[in-house]
């Protein structure tokens, strides 16, 4: 067991099968605060993530459209 001194007091580290119970009980205790959205809320978060994504693929074609014009005008 590894120890480690700490203010003149010796702290055991749990083991490796300790840790790893703890580290599931954990998960469990957040999996327990998840909030599940409703139907509603769902359809709307995903609504804007894809107004979102067409937002940022025209953007990204008008740069690289823009760009291949200004690259053909400078280069020929």
């Amino acid at each position: 067991m590894a120890r480690k001194k700490i203010d003149g007091e010796v702290a055991v580290k749990p083991n490796v099968f300790m840790r790893i119970g703890m580290f599931i009980k954990q998960i469990i205790t957040e999996l327990r605060k998840v909030v599940t959205p409703t139907r509603k809320q769902l359809f709307f978060w995903s609504l804007g993530v894809f107004i979102f994504v067409v937002i940022l693929m025209i953007a990204v074609t008008a740069m690289d459209f823009g760009l291949g014009n200004l690259a053909f005008l400078i280069f020929g």
